[in-house]
């Protein structure tokens, strides 16, 4: 909204008519635009926003059954009492007595009572006034114009430490004041915290109205995300070291905000993933809540991108999209045979053929001999192939992999468990596997995606996963910012700073920084 009710409650007629046209015309603009929202928000419910059916008026589902049925629009009245001419304001129920004599006391804390609030008192470093820029009313510019503190909040923040000597941070406690101005036109300008408007699935609020400073959330973060540490062992470390007080309950809000502040940089992402040359991708077990899910990764030159869903195709094709033309390294699970142009992991192979070798079962023993033999053979020539010109082994090789095909076909059906698998797994994945031959260029393995995730099964380790589903989306998205900018060689957490500080005013995520330049 451009007029908050505060600016609406001084305008009348006799403040129009001192207005200039242009001041006329540029305050109908703003006050059309208000009212196409606000018409937009009144029609607004469960079928057309992201409103719960609970908030549907009680007689709308009535309607809607009746109107199916053809019913006309009296008889769908009398299902659910009277039509609204009858009923009057009858919808809103009458207060009981005694709930109006329990209405007229004062909202919040009576004083005395037991409570919660912050005890911690630390001294004011700084007392920043928040003037608005220009007039809500005519728009002209507010600056040297006298300002009137109405509200305020303490922010608590870290700085790096001034002057010379070792670096280090240092805490700040500053005092933030909004108010009002007076325009020349005589309307009264009031400033308020900024803030994102609502989204779904966050039920944290995304606000300058925070005890938390940008700087001190993303050192939390790194805390919480980078090293590990429990939000009780945050807590022990801030009140040790900086002397701030600050509950788990509070911690934990603030990874979550952190987490909802940096989600619009996931499409770009994306996009960058859809057109990467070449993409490893990997998941392994997360658990939330105690279900079982998995947690993705996507790993480009410049981009790392985790998600945390069910272990589907359908995770794939949301991400890559049907039109991935680049190559897609991946280990053996089924869903990757979607992609036309998809590598095969060779560690896994030869560790599967290293195993079936030491085997006690003689038709095992075999398998895995001649399985070794030619994958150390096709791996030795790639390693030759990569010191010299561009060439294609994939005709040298052809004898030899025709006479290893017939040894898997003759073992798809081996009594032992595990030659059997591994013979089928080759044929079904032959083109995948063989494919490096003609592009001796090609990774070989799968390493950079598992080393990505490595970290992230430490923390599943510690924390036994996420609790609930906002959880487990901050987690995957600063995940995906913190290691992509240490891809790019770029410091992620004074990026994360400055992005959770934009949002918070409501505004759009800063792009993520490219690559250093070596």
């Amino acid at each position: 909204m451009h007029l908050s009710d505060f600016d609406l409650q001084q305008l009348d007629k006799a403040r129009l008519s001192a207005l200039t046209v242009s001041q006329k015309e540029a305050l109908l603009e703003k006050a059309l635009d208000d009212l196409k929202e606000a018409r937009e928000r009144l029609k607004a419910d469960s079928r057309t926003s992201s409103r719960p059916p609970s908030s549907d008026a009680p007689w709308l589902g009535v309607r809607e059954e009746a109107a199916a049925a053809g019913e006309p629009r009296s008889a769908a009245e009398s299902k659910s009492g009277k039509s609204e001419a009858e009923s009057g304001d009858s919808t809103v129920p009458e207060k009981a007595p005694e709930a109006e004599a329990k209405s007229s006391s004062k909202p919040g804390r009576r004083p005395g009572s037991p409570g919660h609030s912050r005890r911690q008192r630390l001294a004011v470093t700084e007392t920043i006034d928040h003037r608005p820029a220009h007039c809500a009313l005519c728009g002209d510019a507010l600056e040297g114009r006298a300002f009137t503190a109405r509200t305020g909040l303490y922010v608590l923040d870290i700085e790096p430490c001034s002057g010379a000597g070792l670096a280090g941070i240092q805490l700040r406690h500053d005092q933030h004041r909004y108010g009002d101005c007076v325009c020349a036109c005589g309307h009264v300008t009031r400033s308020e915290p900024g803030r994102c408007a609502a989204e779904p699935l966050w039920t944290v609020a995304l606000s300058e109205w925070r005890l938390i400073g940008p700087r001190l959330a993303s050192l939390i973060v790194c805390l919480a995300q980078r090293l590990r540490l429990s939000r009780r062992k945050i807590s022990e470390f801030l009140h040790d070291w900086l002397g701030v007080a600050l509950s788990p309950a509070v911690i934990s809000q603030c990874v979550i905000e952190a987490g909802r502040a940096v989600e619009p940089l996931e499409a770009p992402l994306v996009e960058e993933v859809q057109h990467a040359a070449l993409a490893y991708v990997d998941e392994t077990p997360w658990k939330e809540s105690g279900q079982p899910l998995w947690l993705w990764v996507i790993s480009t030159v410049t981009v790392c991108l985790y998600v945390i869903g069910y272990r589907s195709k359908a995770i794939l094709i949301n991400i890559f999209g049907e039109t991935f033309a680049g190559w897609l390294m991946s280990d053996g699970y089924h869903a990757y045979r979607h992609f036309s142009r998809r590598l095969r992991c060779w560690a896994h192979l030869v560790r599967k053929a290293r195993g079936l070798k030491e085997s006690l079962s003689g038709e095992a023993r075999g398998f895995g001999q001649a399985t070794l033999e030619i994958m150390e053979e096709a791996m030795a020539a790639i390693y030759r192939a990569r010191e010299g010109p561009p060439v294609d082994l994939s005709v040298a090789f052809q004898a030899r992999l025709a006479a290893f095909r017939a040894v898997c076909e003759q073992h798809h059906d081996a009594s032992h468990e595990k030659t059997r698998a591994l013979a089928r797994e080759f044929l079904n994945d032959w083109e995948a596997i063989w494919r490096v031959l003609a592009h001796p260029h090609l990774p070989l393995t799968n390493n950079e995606a598992e080393r990505l995730l490595r970290h992230w099964v430490i923390l599943r380790r510690i924390s036994q996963g996420t609790r609930t589903e906002q959880g487990s989306r901050a987690l995957a998205l600063l995940a995906s910012v913190i290691e992509t900018c240490r891809k790019r060689d770029i410091l992620p957490w004074p990026y994360l700073a400055s992005v959770i500080a934009e949002r918070r005013k409501g505004n759009p995520a800063p792009p993520l920084p490219a690559a250093a330049k070596a």
